[in-house]
């Protein structure tokens, strides 16, 4: 039974799980608060900090580190590659460290997991992280060319729920063709070839609008508040991606309180979530044009797909399409540790960045 560590740090916490096979014996989500995280000047600054916070949580569970068989940790921002298990090496260590590719919080999962390795005496992962890039040449032309399109999706959920689904159907993931959507406070929904994302919206300026984030908006519009002299770059941004979409038209991301205000008979709020799910399977019939109609599943996970008001009502636009299958949440330290546990078992050959 291999040992794995996952370590999968956010903005304001650091979840953690033990593993051993797939049975998560033992996890915490460690809470930093805005004072703890103020004292640092830098993101890589908050990585001592870290780190000690989960090994203290370590000899609390009297998890040892030498009996661990690999520890693994949530990809960050690093250049467009293809999706799957990779080693941690200096290549990674080196862009998480100096931010090359973005600032996120998520760059510090793998460093932190290098250094616990390490200790151990043995490898250190990323799985699928964010900037996965699998996009076939068609997908990036954006229209113009100094502007091309760039796959920045839920690459580790939805690669995770394909392989969950392609189980369940006794295929493997190269074998089919798949429409994923991830739907959280983002939504990214992506054309899956044979084992590879072809196409996806990306999941901070594109595509359906979500509860945080506006999607797709009509381009002179937002050229003309842009320009209006009303705006900051930064409030122009927050329109967006923050305090885009339902928040925008009304007033809270919290899906579960807008559901409620339309089942009680609040037309605005049912209109609004009609919508989102208009737009949404909008996106996954565009991506069954992509693979020309030969579907052979659609996929609904993140969080959202807890909300059978909102998947009842994707189902019945887009049931015609493919048989869909609902898979809600994200378990992010699961799908982490699965994909370890494929190149430790000798059944997927880890990546070289």
């Amino acid at each position: 039974m291999k040992r794995i560590l996952a370590i999968n740090p956010g903005s304001t916490s650091s979840k953690i799980g033990y593993f051993e096979g797939t049975d998560c014996v033992s996890s915490i989500t460690i809470r930093h608060n805005q004072e703890e995280i103020a004292r640092f000047d830098s993101l890589i600054d908050q990585y001592p900090m870290r780190k000690e916070a989960i090994t203290d949580w370590m000899k609390e569970q009297n998890i040892k580190i030498h009996d661990l068989d690999g520890v693994v940790g949530r990809g960050g921002l690093l250049k467009p590659t293809h999706g799957g298990t990779f080693k941690v090496n200096q290549n990674i260590i080196s862009d998480l460290k100096s931010c090359k590719y973005g600032v996120h919080a998520s760059n510090l999962g793998a460093l932190i997991a290098q250094e616990i390795a390490d200790l151990a005496g043995v490898d250190a992962f990323i799985v699928d992280p964010v900037t996965t890039d699998e996009l076939s040449p068609l997908a990036r032309y954006s229209g113009h060319p100094d502007i091309k399109r760039v796959s920045v999706f839920h690459a580790l959920n939805q690669k995770a729920s394909a392989r969950t689904v392609c189980d369940n159907l006794g295929k493997k993931y190269e074998e089919i063709n798949m429409i994923i959507a991830h739907l959280g406070g983002g939504a990214t929904v992506a054309a899956h070839e044979r084992g590879r994302a072809v196409d996806v919206n990306h999941g901070l300026e594109e595509g359906p609008f979500t509860p945080e984030r506006s999607g797709s908006l009509p381009v002179l519009e937002i050229l003309k508040m842009a320009y209006s002299g009303d705006f900051t770059l930064d409030e122009m941004k927050k329109k967006i991606v923050g305090r885009g979409g339902m928040t925008a038209y009304m007033g809270t991301s919290d899906i579960q309180a807008v559901v409620k205000m339309a089942e009680d008979g609040d037309k605005k709020a049912k209109e609004i979530l009609e919508a989102m799910v208009y737009q949404i399977c909008k996106e996954i019939g565009a991506c069954a044009t992509v693979l020309k109609g030969s579907v052979d599943a659609i996929v609904i996970t993140g969080g959202v797909a807890y909300n059978s008001f909102i998947t009842d009502r994707i189902e019945d636009r887009v049931s015609f399409i493919a048989p869909l299958h609902i898979l809600p949440g994200e378990n992010e330290l699961l799908s982490m540790t699965s994909g370890v546990l494929r190149v430790l078992e000798g059944k997927e050959e880890a990546g070289i960045y």
